[in-house]
């Protein structure tokens, strides 16, 4: 078989099953794996497929933004589950960077009680969670995304700019092994660099529905982040491949 050939059958199989691996291509073609993996990077280069971790999945279109009524439901355990785990990280008397996002506002939800915390975030809802809690909370302004209540623009970014922070637990549109941390918009992407520059330490939050997926703007480099903690699912295999340090959550106790 030829290789314009065997890359339209391995695009045409892709397709079909969702997911495949590079072992079970090369068997199924009797060539060698290292022609597999040579293939799919031809195959991503020509935006036909998305390499993952050991195999592809079919190319999507760019994950874009997500109304917030839907962000608010869906993957809401594992939300909630990460939001539990991430807790641990933050220590005493410490200043923590909360990035907008569902997830992030779990997170907030947890730590009402923590007197001893200052949480500086960039979203609305996170802010109106706290007015009522005994954690001292800053909000940076700038300009409100509409429905979703992310604050972002040049005065969002200058605030950033002039701190330091402990920790910041970092959300992501979309995360792919290659192309790294994603958002939908520049705007979103620049103040999440921002934010990292300003912490000692970043964690990534994020359900398992966000890995193997690509967004319009790059964000940071995996290895940019101390760790990732995300829920167990068993279609998503080698998060090795992410980062050497992933926390996966059990949704079932």
């Amino acid at each position: 078989m030829k290789a314009k050939e065997r890359k339209a059958f391995i695009k045409q199989f892709v397709d079909e099953q969702g997911k495949v691996e590079i072992d079970e291509l090369a068997e199924q073609l009797q060539v060698s794996q290292m022609t597999i993996r040579r293939d799919l990077t031809q195959l991503e280069a020509e935006n036909q497929v998305i390499r993952t971790p050991g195999g592809a999945v079919p190319q999507k279109a760019l994950i874009r933004e997500t109304p917030y009524a839907r962000k608010e439901v869906e993957q809401l355990q594992a939300k909630r589950k990460i939001a539990q785990k991430a807790i641990a990280l933050i220590a005493p008397n410490s200043t923590i960077l909360l990035d907008s996002g569902t997830t992030t506002l779990e997170v907030a939800r947890l730590i009402k009680d923590r007197a001893d915390l200052t949480v500086v975030t960039n979203d609305i809802k996170i802010a109106a969670e706290l007015v009522h809690s005994s954690v001292t909370c800053i909000v940076t302004g700038g300009e409100v995304q509409p429905d979703v209540g992310a604050l972002y623009g040049s005065q969002a970014q200058a605030l950033i700019e002039s701190i330091h922070v402990d920790l910041f637990l970092l959300g992501a549109h979309a995360v792919h092994a290659v192309s790294g941390i994603m958002a939908p918009t520049l705007e979103k992407a620049r103040m999440k660099q921002l934010m990292i520059e300003a912490a000692r330490e970043t964690w990534l939050l994020c359900d398992s529905s966000k890995f193997e997926q690509k967004s319009f703007a790059h964000v940071s480099e995996l290895n940019k982040v101390e760790g990732i903690i995300t829920d167990k699912d068993q279609s998503l295999n080698g998060l090795e491949y992410y980062h050497e340090t992933v926390i996966q959550v059990d949704l079932v106790e």
